[in-house]
């Protein structure tokens, strides 16, 4: 009996009270006028026969006996529920298994309610624990709400699902995040209109915790993160609240109201970027407000979107010189080797300006190499053949003509170049291969050239300054 006193004792002090954290149920106020006194609630006293059926629902959860475990979880649960963290943990395994197991309406409501009720009194008890707190729970909660009450609570389980979210953060459960996707897109569907822009929030924040887990290399669950990622990013995709003129109707007041606000626009700013609405107005405005407030690469593209939909491509070249940098030193190098293509194609396509067209395409290609990525690659190939195609070296008399055709050997180079280094290019490269290869200088034409016989070299000047073949 000694032994048995000083187990319990050893307990209680190892299991301190902790904070409520949600309030019981205010009592009827007594017939009489005045006041109830105030009871303050004495912590459960830990017995011995808990400390013993403690053990006992322990060893028989462990077997996966279920239906033994309940009566001694049940005592411990209703006379000691601050025993141990163990009453809620495997309480959750007992009730989820008698649940499944009955037929019975009425046990299975009383179960469902049970499990609600549990992570409540979890959160009472051991709501401030370090590892598994409130808002770890309250994850635990709203899932359980899914489990047992389906689609007839769903209010409550995305409320507790996103409270959840926002305490755990980058160490919210996986399933937490999915789920508050999934719940919030079936309460969006019932009301579209109301609730887009909550749907959004909560998408918002699932799918950029989701992403912290799925880039941290020190994550063992890395992988799954990165898969329930793509899921909740289809699941919004699929929705119709990315819809870009729906965005502009949710967001287009809060970036005005916001335009001191950096956090809130750049949150505004990467949405819109995420769901490929790049050509909004609004878009372009929180950009814009967020570049003056603290210019970051994303901010600086944005507003060179900007600048190329006004038609002002050398403020687009500015801008897109300036995300550069700062994507560089954000050492974001996939961003860059995007960038630098814009700044490629806007100096070939708009300006005209075709050696500063190589320089940012080469440039691109530079970046990609250095990621081992050859996808991208052909594009860049293609806007420098492109410019090469569009020169004219020489002047418009006899030989100037011949000798300007041997540009597009140069040109062919490139996209050959093109298709080689990245296949998914290869329909758009072979259109052009085939299109200004028409144009080479005949064999007729070759007897003006320094060197006439098919597979010589051919040294073309100018600002090209590059080596073909002649074919």
């Amino acid at each position: 009996m000694k032994f048995k006193s000083l187990l319990v004792v050893a307990l209680a002090a190892a299991v301190p009270a902790l904070a409520c954290a949600k309030k019981p149920k205010t009592p009827a106020a007594p017939a009489a006028a005045e006041a109830a006194p105030v009871v303050e609630e004495e912590e459960p006293t830990i017995t011995e026969e808990c400390v013993v059926n403690v053990s006992l629902f322990h060893e028989s959860v462990k077997n996966k006996m279920y239906a033994d475990a309940y009566e001694p979880w049940w005592d411990v649960y209703q006379h000691c529920p601050n025993a141990n963290k163990s009453i809620y943990s495997h309480g959750a395994k007992i009730v989820e298994a008698l649940y499944g197991a009955t037929t019975d309406a009425a046990e299975k409501a009383r179960l469902a309610n049970l499990a609600i009720e549990m992570q409540d009194k979890r959160i009472k008890y051991f709501g401030n624990d370090p590892k598994y707190p409130k808002s770890y729970i309250l994850g635990e909660k709203g899932l359980a709400y899914i489990d047992f009450f389906g689609d007839t609570k769903l209010k409550e389980a995305r409320e507790c699902l996103r409270q959840s979210a926002e305490g755990m953060g980058p160490a919210s459960k996986i399933m937490v995040l999915v789920k508050l996707v999934d719940v919030s897109y079936a309460l969006y569907k019932e009301n579209p209109n109301a609730l887009a822009e909550q749907f959004i929030a909560d998408y918002e924040i699932a799918s950029s915790l989701l992403n912290e887990q799925a880039t941290n290399p020190n994550n063992k669950n890395a992988e799954i993160a990165g898969k329930q990622k793509d899921y909740v990013d289809n699941i919004f995709a699929i929705s119709g609240a990315a819809d870009c003129s729906k965005l502009d109707e949710i967001y287009a007041a809060a970036v005005k109201e916001n335009s001191a606000n950096l956090d809130m626009l750049q949150k505004i700013a990467k949405l819109y970027k995420r769901v490929r609405c790049t050509e909004s107005d609004v878009y372009f405005e929180a950009c814009e407000l967020a570049h003056k407030l603290q210019p970051t690469a994303e901010t600086a593209a944005g507003c060179a979107s900007m600048a190329a939909k006004k038609g002002d491509y050398e403020a687009a070249i500015s801008y897109y010189d300036q995300a550069i940098k700062l994507a560089m030193e954000e050492d974001a190098l996939e961003d860059v080797a995007d960038y630098q293509y814009n700044a490629a194609f806007y100096s070939y396509s708009n300006l005209k300006k075709y050696a500063e067209a190589r320089k940012y395409a080469l440039a691109s290609i530079a970046s990609l190499q250095s990621l081992g990525l050859n996808k991208g690659q052909g594009r860049c190939y293609i806007i420098i053949g492109m410019c090469y195609a569009s020169t004219q070296l020489y002047p418009q008399d006899a030989k100037g003509r011949i000798l300007n055709k041997t540009v597009y050997w140069a040109a062919v180079d490139k996209f050959v170049k093109a298709k080689q280094v990245d296949p998914s290019v290869e329909v758009q490269a072979n259109e052009f291969i085939n299109s200004y290869s028409k144009y080479f200088p005949s064999k007729e034409e070759r007897f003006d050239l320094p060197n006439e016989f098919s597979g010589s070299t051919y040294y073309v000047g100018g600002w090209i300054g590059e080596t073909t073949v002649i074919r």
